[in-house]
């Protein structure tokens, strides 16, 4: 009876074992799934750290070049310069202006008999300061409609006033040249510097290049592609002496 028992239940038990271990199996797997989720969650959290860190590095990158670019044109420029920092720009559209870290302060007067040039770091022209504060200066670009500069073009006898045009968020900036004769013989890649009259901007200093020309009912005029990347600009010079020095 014992044995006959026995061989009854020696397959139950047989499968029982079976099951065991497969259910072990199982539950190995589930945590070694677990486990490998945790890990995975754990490396994408390094790959993104490792990203936010790259971008900081490029960050710095970038903000050092235009710090030794900086110092290079303060070194090399003719002028009293001060070296400031744009802090903030129009929101609604280019050509209007932007503020920077300089005031009184800073030697820069509230109402000053002249205006102040502003240089990119490539020494092109960015426009002139209106209204300081102890720490805050504001800057009227050139691409504002209603900057005007007495600029000529290189290696010509044409003069005119560069004013700004109108744009939407996100486009360039350009220039007009207005007041040009009609048989103007202009080129693209012209060179277009202030010529010095009127007192406000010091001569010889770079507007932009020459686009396009054409010519109205009454007088030429040039589309002008600014020397100055306007959305970009993140560090200006002031020159702090008057045009007539």
């Amino acid at each position: 009876i014992q044995r006959s028992y026995y061989s009854a239940i020696s397959p139950l038990i047989s499968k029982g074992s079976e099951t065991e271990a497969f259910a072990n199996k199982f539950l190995e797997e589930v945590e070694h799934s677990a486990d490998l989720e945790k890990r995975i969650e754990q490396v994408i959290e390094e790959r993104d750290r490792f990203k936010l860190i790259a971008g900081r590095v490029r960050e710095l990158e970038a903000e050092n070049n235009q710090l030794r670019n900086a110092l290079d044109f303060k070194k090399k420029t003719q002028f009293d310069v001060v070296a400031a920092r744009v802090i903030r720009k129009q929101p609604q559209m280019w050509g209007k202006t932007i503020e920077i870290d300089r005031g009184t302060d800073d030697g820069f007067e509230a109402d000053p008999e002249f205006d102040l040039c502003v240089l990119a770091s490539n020494g092109g022209l960015v426009g002139r300061l209106q209204l300081s504060g102890e720490q805050i200066s504001s800057v009227l670009l050139i691409t504002d409609e209603i900057s005007q500069v007495s600029a000529e073009v290189e290696g010509t006898s044409e003069v005119g006033i560069i004013v700004g045009r109108q744009t939407t968020f996100g486009q360039t900036p350009r220039l007009r040249l207005r007041y040009l004769s009609k048989t103007a013989i202009l080129q693209k890649g012209m060179k277009v510097y202030t010529d010095g009259r009127g007192n406000l901007f010091p001569p010889n200093i770079p507007i932009g290049t020459i686009e396009d020309f054409e010519v109205g009912p009454v007088y030429g005029e040039a589309e002008i592609k600014p020397a100055v990347d306007f959305t970009n600009l993140k560090n200006v010079f002031v020159i702090t002496e008057s045009p007539g020095d």
